[in-house]
């Protein structure tokens, strides 16, 4: 299951020196806009660990830090595991950084159930 979400607002990047309560408005909207677009989706939680993988694909050719990629999405992460009414701690979570740029930025994101090894083996 996929769903292409938008690039994280500015305000939510950790080296980013905004009020607190811009910060906290965005995160809300963010975590909303990201919720509606998977039940938009029709995203379904499988049972057990949830692969969570994520595709940043940057606005531009400026060089970032994935630890603050990840951290910006935070509010996104959240919005998606309120669509699939789950607790994110069952997410497993892998990401990348896409060498292609795409205006205004995206974040693709791709649930899947993860096979459970069997512990006797």
């Amino acid at each position: 299951m996929n769903v292409t979400l938008p690039w994280p607002p500015r305000e939510l990047n950790p080296n980013a020196r905004s009020h607190w309560a811009k910060k906290s408005k965005r995160a809300k909207s963010y975590r909303f806009t990201c919720m509606l677009l998977c039940l938009q989706a029709a995203l379904r939680a499988p049972a057990g660990r949830i692969g969570f993988c994520i595709e940043f694909v940057p606005p531009d050719r400026r060089q970032r830090d994935d630890d603050n990629m990840l951290a910006a999405f935070k509010a996104g992460r959240d919005g998606i595991a309120d669509a699939l009414k789950v607790d994110d701690h069952r997410f497993i979570t892998t990401f990348s950084v896409s060498p292609d740029i795409t205006p205004g930025g995206a974040v693709r994101v791709t649930i899947q159930a993860l096979e459970v090894a069997d512990a006797h083996t």
